[in-house]
């Protein structure tokens, strides 16, 4: 009896350890643990995806490697705050410079856009060099200048003033805009800053620090007989510089219109 007892015992000694080891390797992680970790990093991986801004792929913009001569070529030359930020870019008062949107709806025309994202603190002369290059590339491919526009906005549009000057072309086309003020001016004056071809000027009436008519340049650049056109449409949509940071019917469509001339 006494040793029928003894095996029972070890008998259920044995089979219980196994039992306690197994318990304590198996015990899952208390749900609360489980849900502190798993809904945290999914809810980072989201968020972060949801946040980071989206690349803007400038390549389809870029300058031609096959040029088709019967196209209409229109360079976009963006403003200063592109520079300084990069891509988006936002002004405290006039909201996100929309460059993407803006070349997407001159693209929509059927125009070859061409433009790039300018470093910051470029210098304006040396960049219209490189604008006259291109220009220059399309002229002896032997796309009519008649059909190449240059559009620039602030900084972009003093830098098209410059392309104009150094081409000396009175058949192509350009749009400044938001870009004669009375400093503006009076530097191109003093340093004998003509323009040539048929130009287009556009600001908005309450654009009081930054645009102004173009009026003087026009009249120093017509008695040098190199402009064979000019125009001037002052808005009065009443948000100053802003009109550049969007791509507003009121500008898109003399700017379109002002390439399709012949």
């Amino acid at each position: 009896m006494q040793k029928l007892l003894m095996v029972l015992l070890a008998i259920v000694f044995v089979s219980c350890v196994p039992l306690a080891t197994a318990t304590s390797t198996e015990i899952p992680m208390p749900t609360a643990t489980l849900a502190s970790i798993r809904p945290t990093n999914s809810v980072v991986l989201t968020s972060t995806s949801e946040q980071s801004s989206p690349v803007f792929d400038l390549s389809k913009f870029a300058f031609p490697k096959s040029i088709d001569t019967t196209k209409h070529y229109l360079f976009y030359i963006h403003g200063r705050i592109i520079e300084e930020q990069g891509v988006p870019a936002m002004d405290p008062v006039f909201g996100e410079y929309e460059y993407q949107p803006i070349l997407e709806r001159f693209s929509s025309y059927g125009v070859v856009v061409i433009s790039e994202q300018r470093v910051k603190n470029t210098d304006p002369i040396e960049y219209a060099k490189r604008i006259q290059e291109q220009v220059t590339t399309l002229l002896n491919a032997g796309v009519p200048a008649t059909n190449i526009t240059v559009v620039g906005a602030s900084k972009g549009a003093f830098i098209a003033i410059y392309v104009s000057h150094f081409l000396e072309n009175q058949e192509i086309k350009f749009v400044i805009m938001g870009i004669c003020n009375a400093e503006i001016v009076a530097d191109l004056k003093q340093n004998r800053i003509f323009l040539y071809g048929k130009v287009l000027s556009i600001y908005d009436s309450a654009d009081y620090q930054y645009g102004g008519s173009c009026e003087e340049v026009f009249m120093l650049s017509e008695g040098n007989k190199g402009l064979s056109r000019y125009d001037e449409i002052v808005l009065n949509i009443g948000t100053g510089h802003g009109i550049l940071y969007k791509p507003l019917d009121e500008w898109i469509t003399p700017v379109i219109q002002w390439a399709r001339d012949p």
